[in-house]
């Protein structure tokens, strides 16, 4: 018996209504008075502004899954395979984001590793190759990039919630360490994205790789810090290109399996 659109409708409907809960806890932290993108704590690991306008893909990308679950592949990921995790993991990141924007800042640590260890990405990798284009797309896509940023997050949050504040301290020996221990887990984490499969993790390597461009761009105030994320931020490139390499790779091989069966005798 074919699927129905309506298989599963009650897990959808939540699906949707969380979704826009998770993207109205974003907007509203973007337009409120505080404009906590601009006037949250400043340390010595805060990346420029623009960094988090990796939320805007995010959530386009999400509002893509939340409707590919209509259809029937969408649905036999989405619904059966990732189930309530989907909406769990949207609350979750729904009260980050408002512990994050009202300074509550060990509170929002605490919750960011929720969200980042949240066992979605791992179910899809793991378990949901992608069969077609939509669900590289609405799937692997926006779980890949969800993951890699919301690890840049923790070590943010982590910073935010126990580092010095840069407004009002300079960098001491102990900061310029720590700083430097966490821009190289960033690293090492790319590096992981880019061997976690044979192709490697595209989506995840540039959330990592860009958030180090933006840390670099941003922290001018310590010369040690400044050029020690510029040079992790040119490694992670590397592992950027890995990915896209890998990625060219399996297209390419896809193309030519294709061919090669077109081609066979009947």
């Amino acid at each position: 018996m074919a699927d129905s659109w309506t298989d599963g409708l009650l897990l959808k409907i939540v699906n949707l209504i969380t979704y826009f809960l998770f993207l109205g806890s974003n907007i509203y932290t973007v337009a409120s008075p505080a404009g906590i993108y601009f006037h949250g704590k400043e340390t010595y690991l805060t990346p420029a502004p623009w960094a988090f306008l990796i939320w805007s893909l995010i959530h386009i990308l999400l509002l893509g899954t939340v409707i590919y679950q209509f259809f029937p592949s969408g649905k036999r990921v989405i619904v059966d395979g990732i189930s309530w995790r989907f909406p769990l993991l949207a609350i979750l990141n729904s009260i980050y984001v408002n512990l994050w924007a009202s300074h509550h800042f060990i509170l929002a640590f605490v919750l960011a590793l929720f969200v980042s260890s949240a066992h979605i990405y791992y179910i899809v990798k793991k378990h949901h190759s992608p069969q077609e284009t939509a669900d590289e797309l609405f799937i692997h896509l926006p779980f890949s990039l969800y993951h890699g940023w919301t690890t840049v997050l923790v070590v943010l949050s982590a910073f935010e919630a126990f580092g010095v504040n840069a407004v009002d301290k300079r960098a001491g020996v102990w900061t310029k360490v720590f700083v430097f221990l966490a821009l190289f887990f960033l690293e090492g984490t790319a590096v992981t994205y880019a061997f976690s499969t044979p192709e490697g993790d595209l989506p995840a390597s540039i959330a990592i790789a860009w958030s180090l461009w933006a840390i670099f761009a941003h922290q001018t105030s310590s010369k040690f810090i400044h050029w020690s994320a510029l040079a992790f931020s040119i490694l992670a490139l590397i592992w950027v290109a890995k990915g896209a390499y890998g990625l060219f790779t399996r297209t390419r091989g896809a193309r030519i399996a294709l061919l090669d069966e077109e081609r066979a005798p009947l």
